[in-house]
């Protein structure tokens, strides 16, 4: 069976306005920056970090137009520094709000990973989510189907969510509906705006998850 459904996302909420593309959208699709004590641009994924907040579209190239065309410092109104890996630190955050999200709800018996496992919650139709690591095997992952009307995740590392699982390597796993899915749908959507993947399936840089 091949892979189908869409990935939904909420279209109410807080908007905030993308400093690079000046398009107004709810708020989970962007992401906040703040500018520290030395006058440097910090991502804040979380949206805790105190300050006045800069906030850009979940876009890699809306990110590097920011962090290059000087528009941190417009919106600041003073010159700010943006690093050079900033976009690479946002998408490091986001790898780690994701897997520490999956990972909660595995705790809470939201999740199960083992092709075996979700196979039979996607057959009992208690999967809303299909996840799936973007380096494992092509054939093995168009054996399972993204739940109808639900969600598909297909750009984590096996690394990635063995972590999030406990487990050394992970390909597959699945989420129940309701507890943290929505919020875990949200945030790897933006992870996904960010992450660069080739036409291999290698994610790039900021991968890092440990």
């Amino acid at each position: 069976m091949a892979r189908g459904g869409q990935t939904k996302i909420r279209e109410d909420g807080p908007e905030r306005k993308c400093i690079a593309t000046g398009e107004t959208q709810p708020k989970f699709g962007l992401v906040r920056f703040v500018v520290g004590p030395d006058d440097t641009v910090y991502p804040d994924v979380m949206g805790k970090l105190p300050g006045r907040g800069m906030w850009v579209s979940a876009d890699r190239a809306a990110i590097e137009k920011a962090a290059t065309k000087g528009l941190f410092s417009r919106a600041a109104k003073q010159p700010v520094k943006a690093t050079a890996t900033l976009v690479d630190d946002v998408e490091r955050q986001l790898v780690r709000r994701v897997v520490d999200l999956i990972s909660m709800a595995r705790k809470s018996g939201d999740a199960v990973t083992g092709y075996e496992k979700v196979k039979d919650w996607l057959s009992k139709e208690v999967a809303e989510v299909l996840i799936q690591a973007v380096d494992g095997s092509g054939r093995g992952k168009t054996k399972l189907s993204t739940p109808h009307y639900g969600s598909y995740i297909g750009w984590l590392t096996a690394e990635e969510l063995g972590i999030a699982f406990g487990r050394q390597n992970v390909i597959h796993g699945a989420l129940a509906s309701g507890g943290l899915t929505k919020r875990v749908v949200e945030e790897a959507q933006r992870l996904k705006g960010v992450r660069e993947i080739t036409a291999a399936g290698v994610v790039g840089k900021g991968k890092t998850a440990s």
